[in-house]
């Protein structure tokens, strides 16, 4: 996979557009979020119960996410990361796949939440540690 910056140079150097997208087609987000939710689903071997157990997310709402009908904000894509196991990594991709910029380690918040995915913390002990350092915690 090609990061965003070599995709961005490609573009800048090309000639041809058209090209550019014909030869980059595999890197192209072309799905929407329910569509990259249940890619991650098949990959972590997960079910949507499983999620919503362990995203702390009301279940009627998750449900409503994977169907399209309802777009989360920033904060509940996090609390699916947490819900589906991701890595800090996947967790990144996660979130610039709902179109939400990433974890930002010079943010007090956003390293706390980074610490506790890449530690592999649940969503509470993660909530728990945005608590203890009088930060908000993922509604």
């Amino acid at each position: 996979m090609k990061s965003t910056d070599d995709l961005a140079n490609e573009i800048k150097e090309s000639n041809n557009i058209l090209d550019f997208l014909a030869e980059n087609h595999e890197e192209m987000q072309l799905g929407g979020l329910p569509q990259y939710l249940e890619e991650w689903l098949r990959e972590k071997n997960l079910s949507k119960a499983d999620v919503v157990r362990q995203s702390n997310l009301n279940r009627a709402y998750v449900y409503q996410i994977f169907l399209g009908r309802k777009y989360p904000s920033r904060d509940k894509v996090i609390a699916l990361a947490f819900g589906m196991g991701l890595t800090a990594d996947e967790t990144q991709k996660l979130l610039k796949q709902a179109g939400y910029r990433e974890l930002y380690p010079r943010d007090p918040r956003d390293a706390l939440l980074l610490y506790a995915v890449g530690h592999g913390k649940t969503i509470l002990e993660a909530n728990q540690l945005l608590y203890d350092n009088n930060i908000d915690v993922l509604e």
